[in-house]
């Protein structure tokens, strides 16, 4: 990586009685180290998203692996030649990702992970119905050809929208992705929660299949969101083509002077 950010973004679902506690040394050290980004922490775990010279990223992802709790982090490692983010924020939530489905408990259970490596073979069989669990401007950017999408705008109405297209019957085995795996942690185990046989999720999220997935053997198609500043992400995880309306957040392809929907010029 020879740009001059690195940006990392992990999750990991625990038991977190003391979030409270964490949020200030926290967001202190990561000033202290110039980074921007956002974490979210609550009582079931962390998110977070952290950009920074390369050195200050490796320096606080070694402190924050001092605490065993969160030692072993599955990260998703980008870069960029600028930085992604206005500023550095550190947020108490009641979820890290917000299903708002009681009693969902992704610590105690979740879905099967699949590799990259064996994604291809796992969705492309007839028995295995495949779910874009991201909202629909997420997917109309890029996705897997054969993936339902749920139609969503936000990811709380994702159980809902499963509920309508799903039927643990008939649906035997079911397969999910997302961006980086927590979308698909959550959702997995409110699937099996209402007594779904099998449930997949991609390891590491479509992140992590374009870093390992070679392009000339990727089933992708199009672009990756994601939630900052570069939009979207192409096969090799550089900056993408579209851009976003700062008007009505609209996403616009990078050879447009103005928003096709709102006309407006303020383009990001």
């Amino acid at each position: 990586m020879s740009e001059t950010i690195h940006i990392a973004a992990f999750y990991k679902f625990l038991p977190l009685p003391d979030y409270r506690e964490l949020a200030a040394p926290m967001r202190a050290r990561c000033l202290a180290l110039a980074l921007r980004g956002t974490i979210l922490l609550a009582e079931e775990g962390i998110n977070a998203t952290v950009a920074g010279a390369p050195s200050a990223v490796r320096a606080f992802l070694q402190e924050l692996g001092a605490d065993a709790r969160f030692a072993n982090l599955d990260i998703r490692l980008t870069a960029h030649a600028a930085m992604p983010f206005g500023k550095m924020k550190v947020r108490l939530k009641r979820e890290i990702v917000a299903l708002k489905a009681p009693g969902v408990t992704p610590a105690e259970g979740g879905g099967s992970y699949v590799e990259p490596a064996d994604w291809n073979r796992l969705i492309t069989r007839a028995d295995v119905t495949l779910i874009d669990a991201r909202n629909a401007y997420e997917v109309a950017l890029g996705s897997f050809p054969q993936a339902l999408d749920p139609g969503t705008d936000a990811f709380h109405q994702l159980p809902q929208a499963l509920i309508q297209r799903l039927d643990p019957e008939k649906h035997k085995k079911v397969a999910m992705f997302c961006t980086g795996g927590i979308r698909c942690e959550k959702a997995a185990a409110y699937l099996l929660g209402l007594g779904f046989e099998e449930v997949y999720q991609l390891r590491g999220g479509i992140l992590h299949y374009l870093e390992q997935v070679e392009e000339k053997d990727s089933l992708w198609q199009g672009e990756c969101f994601v939630f900052d500043e570069r939009v979207s992400l192409d096969h090799r995880l550089r900056k993408g083509s579209f851009r976003i309306c700062d008007d009505c957040k609209a996403q616009v392809k990078r050879p447009d002077a103005t928003c096709p929907g709102c006309g407006s010029a303020n383009l990001l």
